[in-house]
């Protein structure tokens, strides 16, 4: 099912986070930190998160010294439990499941806000160990098992380290995690709840991150805001930076939990054949021979809309476009591509529109950057190679050109790409994954962008959404 407006995201108001750090699990990203003698009773980690990859093990917080419970300890989400694809999170030590939850985290276009709060000192079991998502203390789990009164977690050890987004059982890297994190802090000696990083909004009633500066952090404590692109695993509270494997400049995002981003859906059973990656961003079509669609998380009924996507390798054939979100064929593995069915449009590498064959523009191959530029006001739309707008005509003066493509009305469209024989294309939806120079933003300064949009057209976004949609 395609989730067309993302939850736990406002217009504005209150703090904004304005960055967040992609991994892709592709990649082996990782950042860790090593500890000194700390609390190993009394700890809290929050952070926020977005799922790329789902149905695997992605550790999301771990520390290893021995293969012992007290030598031993995880935060992940868990994938699979007695062959069922579970995407439950657990709190874990070697040979014991403290914690996992009865809920299952399985949408990729929502952002999700965990805290994991620990404080073995206390006399009542159940307070040992809390876990809160989006604001709400979790109280019934699959599995609970308290930990003995006192119990020294591996966590906070003097000169282990601690990961982030991997494992590190026994030296061995593994079950990295898939998808954007922000906001991300490790509190040493200090059990803190969910209201201590969060709030109810009083109008929407949508959990939202409030400024955590104010904490105490403790001996090992990090805040985490990856502001730095340059030093994504820099302590903003002032402490000692965590290192960065495997991660680059690129990997610093926009899409976070105050703005939600625009990404690829991996539900739809036409992505079941397709491979994903770099936080739904890069999309490779499969290797055999049918046509495949890819579609984005969120969908349109007004407003002006602009993205782009560079097309890394051409396999056979490729097209670019939109699609009604609700087109029942993203719900089947046969073949299908953009335009083949109304109401979606296209641009095709062939320079033709793929719904009748028509000469529509320039052709297109490896490393052009395709520009899409969607009017639901006035039902038009448009297309660009490399800031060179096509026979579609002009977005700015919404003059059409040659064999220009209306949309149809009272159709949610989303932006869509279409591949054959291992096309691969990346997608910028205003955070792209890939190094873009350009540097051109939307009329609200958001957005990296090859080509400026078109005056009145916005990067596709929650709060540009709330704004103009």
């Amino acid at each position: 099912m395609t989730i067309i407006v993302p939850a736990n995201t406002l217009a504005a108001g209150g703090f904004d986070v304005d960055n967040s750090v992609r991994f892709n699990d592709g990649d082996s990203a990782y950042m860790h930190k090593t500890a000194a003698a700390g609390n190993r009773r009394t700890f809290t980690f929050s952070t926020w998160f977005k799922r790329g990859q789902l149905g695997t093990n992605q550790q999301l917080f771990n520390s290893y010294s021995a293969a012992n419970a007290g030598g031993f300890a995880y935060m992940q989400l868990e994938a699979i439990e007695s062959g069922v694809v579970g995407d439950r999170i657990s709190l874990e030590v070697y040979g014991t499941i403290l914690l996992k939850t009865t809920q299952v985290l399985r949408d990729p276009s929502s952002w999700y806000h965990l805290v994991i709060a620990v404080d073995t000192t206390s006399g009542t079991a159940n307070n040992r160990c809390r876990m809160y998502l989006n604001g709400t203390e979790i109280t019934d789990f699959v599995t609970r098992n308290n930990p003995d009164q006192n119990f020294d977690f591996a966590f906070n050890q003097n000169n282990i380290d601690m990961y982030l987004g991997s494992n590190n059982y026994g030296g061995n890297k593994g079950n990295y995690f898939d998808g954007y994190m922000a906001e991300v802090v490790w509190i040493d000696g200090t059990q803190y709840a969910a209201s201590d990083f969060g709030e109810f909004d009083e109008d929407s009633n949508i959990w939202k991150p409030i400024d955590v500066s104010g904490l105490t952090f403790g001996t090992n404590g990090f805040y985490l805001d990856f502001k730095a692109s340059g030093n994504l695993g820099n302590d903003a509270n002032g402490g000692t930076d965590l290192s960065e494997v495997n991660l680059a400049a690129t990997d610093q995002s926009t899409d976070t939990c105050t703005n939600n981003g625009n990404t690829f859906q991996p539900l739809d059973f036409q992505a079941s054949t397709q491979t994903l990656a770099e936080g739904n961003l890069k999309v490779t079509t499969d290797s055999g021979g049918d046509w495949e669609v890819m579609a984005s998380t969120i969908g349109v009924t007004s407003g002006k809309w602009y993205f782009e996507a560079k097309l890394v390798t051409l396999g056979t054939n490729a097209i670019i476009g939109v699609i009604d979100i609700n087109d029942a064929r993203l719900n089947t593995t046969s073949s299908y591509y953009i335009g083949q069915s109304t109401p979606g449009k296209g641009y095709q590498n062939n320079g033709a529109r793929p719904d009748n064959g028509a000469s529509f523009g320039d052709t297109y191959t490896d490393a052009d950057i395709i520009g899409v530029a969607i009017d639901m006001d006035n039902l038009k739309l448009y297309f660009s190679k490399n800031g060179t707008f096509q026979n579609s005509g002009d977005p700015t003066s919404g003059a059409t050109g040659t064999n220009a493509q209306d949309l149809t009305a009272s159709t949610t469209y989303c932006f869509a790409i279409s591949g054959y024989a291992s096309t691969v294309w990346e997608a910028n939806f205003g955070s792209p994954p890939y190094s873009e120079s350009g540097g051109n933003s939307d009329g609200d300064g958001f957005g990296n962008f090859k080509t400026a949009p078109p005056s009145g057209y916005f990067a596709l976004n929650t709060k540009n959404l709330a704004e103009y949609g």
